[in-house]
């Protein structure tokens, strides 16, 4: 073999391939290469793509000591805001919940608002800046061999060329549709899949926030939320018919209808401007377990997938990446596979907890599908009120809302 051809070898090889350039694969690049493990991040984006993709943009009191503990929230505290309270309204008024102050023992606290894209730009630019080894317009195809010593990875080139990637171990944080979740072996793991019923038109406007606070409002003709980005870029949320495009209503009808559900009437105007982005999201949900094949271990989005309504998927995300971290660095540099093999149940814990809060939330806020449309209120909207009557009056309710709500 050449010198050439050793030396491109050694590039097609790495002790941990990461898949994926989004937060849960981000912070575990940065976390491995940090502890001096040989580790690649395939990509299959361009570095702009991935440095300007708008996701959320809620990072709970955890998420932020996480990446204090490692180097990695200068931009967060920089640029990042801080967020304690969110609004409620329904018809029957509405009620803030100041939940940054609920909470004993730390079970409550402040949420930073900052855009999931300043978040990944910052670790990519971190990973980057120290010498990470990441290869961008790289399609990860397959993983294969995960249940032996040497696992493998597939790919395509920019230039459309195969080649195949060796490692000790795969960290698949491609999604739910990525290579990693492809390549898990029938009945290797368990699928657990739920459709809430609901969908969610997303825009993304050009105006500033029009109330200091979360809103979430509640009302006959669906749900509303209102949640802000950046000094002039808020996020609106409309509860939409599934099925219909998103491009299916003028940006005039769309303001009209926040308006009405967040009842601009009684509670002030909101402040309009261009909508830069509107895309459907159907609130599904759904767990892979266990999160490991072999040597195959998933994070992110490709671990679990949470309806947006309690905002804890980068959370979660995040968390995964540094028990991962934690446990793949204890594998390579001392043998101790403790960690790797508690890596899933661990995780678990924590995500079956985000799911079930989540649900909650989805059901606090949203006509039941089966609800009857003209029919008065159907038992389980009945409950929904009795909730929310019980959110703003109980302190022992408001205490359990607040620990979940920015907890993973």
């Amino acid at each position: 073999m050449t010198e050439s051809q050793n030396s491109r070898a050694l590039r097609e090889s790495a002790d941990v391939i990461v898949l994926g350039a989004g937060p849960a694969g981000l912070v575990l690049a940065n976390l491995l290469h940090a502890a001096g493990i040989d580790c690649v991040l395939l990509e299959r984006a361009s570095p702009t793509h991935v440095r300007t993709r708008a996701r959320a943009g809620f990072l709970a009191p955890n998420t932020g000591r996480i990446l204090d503990r490692h180097g990695l929230a200068d931009g967060l505290h920089r640029r990042g805001t801080r967020h304690g309270t969110c609004e409620f309204r329904t018809r029957d008024g509405r009620f803030r919940l100041d939940y940054g102050a609920l909470g004993q023992g730390g079970r409550g606290g402040q949420h930073h608002v900052y855009p999931q894209q300043y978040l990944v730009a910052d670790l990519l630019t971190h990973y980057l800046d120290r010498g990470g080894r990441i290869r961008f317009h790289t399609e990860a195809l397959a993983v294969g061999d995960a249940d032996g010593t040497r696992p493998y990875v597939t790919t395509r080139e920019p230039d459309g060329r195969p080649t195949r990637w060796t490692a000790r171990y795969v960290a698949g944080c491609d999604g739910r549709h990525g290579a990693a979740r492809r390549s898990l072996p029938p009945g290797v793991v368990r699928r657990h899949h739920h459709d809430h019923g609901v969908t969610w038109l997303g825009l993304l406007a050009e105006a500033p926030p029009s109330l200091d606070a979360v809103g979430y409002a509640v009302h006959d003709r669906g749900f509303a939320g209102h949640m802000a980005r950046t000094p002039d870029i808020t996020r609106y949320y409309l509860q939409w018919q599934r099925g219909v495009p998103a491009d299916a209503w003028p940006e005039q009808r769309i303001w009209d209808e926040l308006d009405v559900r967040m009842r601009a009437a009684d509670h002030g105007p909101l402040h309009r401007g261009p909508l830069q982005e509107r895309g459907i999201f159907d609130l599904t949900c759904d767990v892979v377990e266990p999160l490991r094949n072999g040597s195959l271990f998933l994070a992110g989005d490709a671990a679990s997938l949470l309806a947006p309504a309690a905002a804890k998927g980068a959370n979660l995300a995040v968390l995964e990446a540094e028990i991962l971290a934690e446990a793949l660095t204890d594998a390579l540099t001392r043998g101790d596979t403790a960690g790797v093999d508690g890596y899933s149940d661990r995780c678990l814990e924590h995500i079956w907890r985000a799911q079930e809060f989540t649900g909650w939330m989805t059901r606090l806020l949203h006509a039941p599908p089966d609800a009857d449309e003209g029919a008065g209120p159907s038992f389980q909207a009945a409950l929904r009120r009795s909730r929310l009557a019980s959110l703003r009056t109980s302190r022992v309710h408001q205490e359990w809302f607040a620990e979940n709500y920015v907890g993973v």
